[in-house]
């Protein structure tokens, strides 16, 4: 852990009131949680705060509300949260105002509240100042566990840092840990899985990562892109042609930053888009006109295990085919399994992140053997792009 941020081993909480900004935006169906995996990862700070004395406050957001609506309360979250830190966790009505600080009132060291939707005021987002100040009064320190909302400048993420003595929770603790490992000071070399579907999303990512990393490999319809800039007929798969320039340019960035971009060499091919569609191997010379690109062959598959077999670090974001349908996952989990069992032999530090690549780790099953995996979506891609994230700048020792 870089010495620079100050975490929960910097402070006693005995006896003191705890913010806790925590991540609780979980998938909900007919008030029920169905998927409890980030209530789960902040339980071991919140238990920790608990046993510890203090007195645990929780702030998080749900949804995108505008202002109050019942179908975004936290309640249903903080009852589902009780269950997963096998302690009571009270609710109050809101999350500033006499409700709060009746609740507040009456706290016991040990205890856990959570408070209702930051979101339901509409000062939240806009970091407000007199906002902030009601949630700080609430408060005596301030701890931010909630890395996957920390590229957003909101009161609960980051205003609250320059009103409270601030401290990173163990989860954001972990997290920043495992990206400075893949980025910030990594064992060389280092290479990055880049996939998805488009290139104008990740432009920045991939204009960062050409400067950080040894190697590149580039999967997905952005693959395609890149074939394209270069000449290759790609038929009628997914490929955004006007960005043929920028592709060249990053290319050409890489070249200079001594970084090898590591393209398909032979795809997979369709002509649906459907799961199971009669499909077939083809060199890039042989796409057919009328074929979709809809995963990497398997001289492509055996290239990426060479890579990842030269180094010893691994960052990865996004699928090298359209990996929610079979047979088309075959790259994705090929590649997946290849990574973990280097990492399982103590040859790879591999940290992956983003929704699609962790929904590709888990359907290869595999998340529990990378090194780390995130589940900060947009916070993760923006580390990556090398921009600096509001909610653990606040979080640096003064």
């Amino acid at each position: 852990m870089p010495a620079k941020f100050r975490t929960l081993d910097d402070v006693d909480v005995k006896g003191k009131r705890v913010l806790l900004r925590v991540d609780l935006n979980v998938p909900m169906e007919s008030g029920r949680v169905t998927d409890a995996t980030r209530l789960e990862r902040v339980a071991p700070t919140i238990t920790e705060l608990a046993d510890k004395g203090g007195k645990v406050i929780l702030l998080a957001h749900f949804g995108r509300p505008k202002g109050r609506d019942a179908k975004d309360s936290l309640k249903p979250v903080a009852e589902a949260l009780a269950k997963v830190v096998k302690k009571p966790v009270a609710f109050a009505e809101d999350c500033i105002g006499e409700p709060a600080a009746k609740a507040v009132a009456g706290l016991k060291d040990g205890d856990i509240l959570c408070l209702e939707n930051t979101r339901f005021h509409k000062e939240e987002e806009k970091n407000d100042p007199a906002f902030v100040a009601e949630l700080a009064k609430l408060g005596g320190i301030w701890v931010n566990d909630a890395f996957s909302a920390a590229h957003r400048a909101h009161a609960s993420t980051e205003g609250l840092g320059h009103k409270l003595p601030a401290y990173a929770g163990r989860t954001m603790q972990a997290e920043l840990d495992a990206l400075e490992k893949a980025l910030g000071s990594p064992s060389k070399p280092v290479i990055a899985i880049i996939g998805g579907a488009k290139v104008s999303t990740k432009i920045d990512l991939l204009e960062n990562l050409v400067t950080k990393v040894d190697a590149l490999v580039i999967g997905g319809g952005m693959a395609n892109t890149f074939l394209h800039a270069q000449g290759v007929a790609v038929g009628k798969s997914l490929a955004e042609k006007d960005l043929a320039a920028t592709a060249l340019r990053i290319m050409e960035k890489a070249e200079a930053a001594n970084c090898a971009i590591i393209l398909p060499v032979d795809a997979t091919v369709a002509y649906h888009f459907a799961a199971n569609a009669p499909s077939h191997a083809y060199g890039l010379d042989a796409i057919p006109a009328d074929g979709m690109i809809l995963d990497v062959g398997p001289q492509s598959i055996a290239r990426v295990h060479a890579a990842i077999d030269d180094a010893a670090t691994l960052v990865w974001n996004g699928p090298l085919g359209a990996f929610e349908m079979q047979p088309f996952d075959r790259g994705t989990v090929a590649a997946a399994k290849h990574a973990a069992e280097r990492t399982k032999a103590k040859k790879l530090i591999s940290i992956a992140g983003g929704g699609d690549t962790v929904a590709a780790l888990n359907q290869a099953h595999v998340a529990g053997d990378f090194t780390y995996v995130s589940t900060a979506g947009g916070a993760f891609l923006e580390w990556m792009e090398g921009k600096p994230l509001p909610g653990v700048e606040v979080l640096r020792s003064k």
